[in-house]
């Protein structure tokens, strides 16, 4: 069965892209969101397994969509975190957070998202 995928990024290429690479891995691509407030509904709505999160988006920002998403219930979400950003910028927080990890955009690859979630 493949896993359900939930992508969350502000920039529509993007999500093109994600989802086409993701779905040509073996991942399973139920929906998409553009900011927080509609990465919380969906992740509610859509019970995906996994959760590929932007750190930046324009109404909240990744962490804290991660830690709503991640506090809210029984069935477990994995949330990797993604940015264009030197991920060293968001060392202390990444720590603190719930999110499995984090993978550049451009290393993105279904086997670096199944190394975090698998």
């Amino acid at each position: 069965m493949k896993p359900r995928l939930l992508l969350v990024d502000d920039h529509a290429g993007f999500r093109s892209f994600a989802r086409a690479l993701l779905e040509a891995e073996g991942y399973s691509v139920v929906g998409e969101a553009a900011d927080g407030a509609s990465a919380i509904r969906g992740a509610e709505r859509l019970a995906p397994e996994i959760v590929l999160l932007d750190v930046i988006l324009p109404d909240l920002d990744g962490f804290e969509v991660c830690e709503r998403i991640t506090g809210k219930g029984a069935r477990p979400i994995a949330v990797v975190l993604t940015s264009s950003r030197d991920p060293a910028a968001y060392r202390d927080r990444l720590a603190r957070s719930s999110a499995r990890g984090f993978i550049a955009k451009e290393d993105l690859t279904g086997a670096a998202l199944a190394a975090l979630t698998g």
